[in-house]
Formats: C-alpha cells, structure tokens, sequence
C-alpha cells in the first residue's frame, strides 16, 4: 500500500500562487507522500505538453509515481454531435495522460452540478445507455495505448454503490474499473461501509476523505457545508479528524487484500497544505494501527 495526495487536495496552493503543480509534487515528497494523482484544476497539460514534460521530469527526479488522471466529463448530451465532441474531449486527455505515462484515468459521465431532478434514478435510468456507450468508447480507446479508465462514485447522479456497479457491469470492459471514494458515499446518504464493501474488488484505486455530517433538520450554520442528495449537510475533514469510520475502513482494505495506491484528497476549511499533510500521516498511521482481523478482538471482549 501506498499513500499520496490528489492534486485537488492543493488546489488552494496552487490557486494562491504557494506552489505550482510542479512545486507540488516536491512538497508531496517532503511530507512523506509516494505518489501524486493528477486533477487538472489549477493547471491544465491537455493544451500544453510544455508543462506535461516538467510534471513527468520533475515526478522522475523525486521518485513520485504519478498514479492516476482525473477529469470531469459528461456524456449527457443534448445532440449526439455533442456527444461525440465530448467523447474525442476525453480522449485527448487520455492521449497527454499516456504521453505522461499514466496507466489510470478517472473520468465521470455526469456534470457534477444537477439539479434535485437530475440527482433521481428516473434521471439515471433515462440517460444511463449514454453513459455506458461513452464510458466503452473511452475504454476501447485508452485500452489500446495499455491504460485503464474508470469512474469514480461522484457527481450526484452517479454516487450510490450499486449505480456504479449497474455502469460497470453494463460497459463489461476488462480494463473498466471503480475508482473507490470512501467517503463519496455519503453525498448519496449510503453508508459508506455499505458502499465499500460492495465495490471494494471492482476497485483500481481507493480515495481517502473524511466529512463532519449533520441531518437535514440540524442546520450548522455558515461554513463550507454543502447538501447531499436528500439534504442532509456534509463538510469536508481532514481525514481521521471527522466521522467516517478510517480504522473500519482501512480493516475492510486489508481483509480484502487491497494493496494499491490511496490517494489522500483534502477538501476541508482548514488551509489546504497543512490539511493534505496531516490526511496523509493520519492514512499511514492508522494503516499501520489497523489489523486485519481486528473485529474479532472486540468480538472476543462482548463474549466474554
């Protein structure tokens, strides 16, 4: 197992001019990171194959994997000319991702934005033939240069574990896997052990968060809250300081044999580089803390 950090996760730093992308994967090694995903907020390499070659040689010369490309994506379309352009949109990022010698792209098939309607299973059952031939036209595509796609439980449409699952089963591409946010879940009010247990083996990598949740009916006040699907509030945490069950988690991983790269993502109050520091030394350190068959222990204390 291997942690590192979502470029997202900085994406304040690199907004305010702290860091550039290239500065961040430098800082990811400092603070004890072993990869980087790359998340083209706040910078962009799809135009500019310049900026490609800093990442790959600056990633080379601090012995970082770039682990992973994410791109937001929508084959909801009101044409098919529209899906089409859509498609060969992604498919260039697939091309500087393979330039950059990536092996995995995350991309969704919704906006991230709906409307309440749109967040529906009438919504996703309406548009769900679109996804699926979108998501086996970038899978073919990216199949050929030796890469793996996948999609992510995110976008409030497509963010419950067994519409993922539907979505996977449908595309039946070897090489179309889940990129698994533990916490992602909760933007969908599933539980998010529910949610990882289902999807674990589909999984190509896991994304750590962590949130502070109120009900619907327990207004926090101001903040960077936002709503889930049935209006309940979340709000980014840096991970191990909020209310997903990590050590639970991490017992799920290990009892499955999961021992890919996690990916830290940072979406907090707190200020983004000491937040994505501390997610990534709270992930290694509970790793650490966390046995596989730990359940059995507390199991043992109720018997007796």
């Amino acid at each position: 197992m291997k942690v590192g950090l979502s470029s997202y996760s900085v994406l304040e730093a690199l907004n305010d001019g702290r860091l550039t992308i290239v500065e961040a994967i430098s800082w990811v090694k400092e603070n004890g990171g072993s990869h980087l995903e790359l998340v083209p907020y706040g910078y962009s390499v799809v135009d500019n194959y310049a900026l490609a070659d800093e990442i790959k040689e600056r990633a080379q010369a601090e012995e970082i994997e770039l682990s992973g490309y994410c791109m937001p994506a929508n084959f909801i379309q009101p044409t098919r000319e529209a899906f089409e352009e859509e498609v060969e949109r992604i498919k260039k990022h697939v091309d500087v991702a393979h330039y950059m010698a990536l092996l995995l792209l995350r991309h969704d098939v919704t906006a991230f934005r709906l409307e309440s309607e749109q967040m529906t299973i009438h919504y996703f059952d309406d548009h769900f033939d679109e996804m699926v031939e979108g998501s086996q036209a970038i899978a073919d595509y990216a199949k050929g240069l030796g890469m793996t796609t996948t999609i992510e439980n995110h976008g409030f449409n497509v963010q419950s574990s067994d519409r993922v699952q539907r979505i996977l089963r449908a595309v039946d591409r070897d090489n179309f896997k889940t990129t698994l946010d533990i916490g992602n879940f909760l933007c969908a009010d599933e539980d998010p052990l529910v949610g990882i247990r289902k999807n674990l083996n589909q999984a190509a990598t896991v994304h750590f968060k962590d949130f502070y949740v109120r009900p619907y009916y327990e207004n926090p006040g101001s903040g960077k809250w936002f709503r889930t699907s049935n209006d309940n509030y979340l709000r980014g945490a840096i991970v191990g300081h909020g209310e997903l069950p990590i050590r639970e988690v991490i017992r799920l991983l290990k009892a499955d044999g999961f021992d890919g790269n996690i990916v830290v993502e940072f979406e907090g109050m707190e200020d983004c580089l000491i937040g994505s520091k501390i997610g990534m030394e709270n992930t290694r350190r509970l790793w650490e803390e966390v046995k596989a068959d730990s359940w059995k222990v507390g199991l043992e204390e109720v018997k007796n």
